[in-house]
């Protein structure tokens, strides 16, 4: 599974939300001017993250026949 390029990518997505969510809370935890300027667009960044990384898993699953 780990040889999948797919899953590879699938991983990365998640990776990629896992970091935007991290910074999103170490800022909303901080406070101060960090938060105020950015909270918002960290939120939207997490929102398409997400999306992007359910819909390739959603299409992993699809592709390579859901059960075995």
């Amino acid at each position: 599974m780990f040889d999948d390029p797919l899953f590879t990518i699938v991983l990365l997505a998640v990776l990629a939300v896992v970091v935007v969510l991290m910074i999103g809370l170490g800022g909303f935890a901080g406070g101060g001017a960090f938060n105020k300027k950015h909270s918002n667009r960290l939120m939207r960044y997490r929102i398409i993250a997400q999306f992007i990384a359910v819909v390739l898993i959603v299409g992993f699953v699809w592709l390579r026949g859901g059960t075995n």
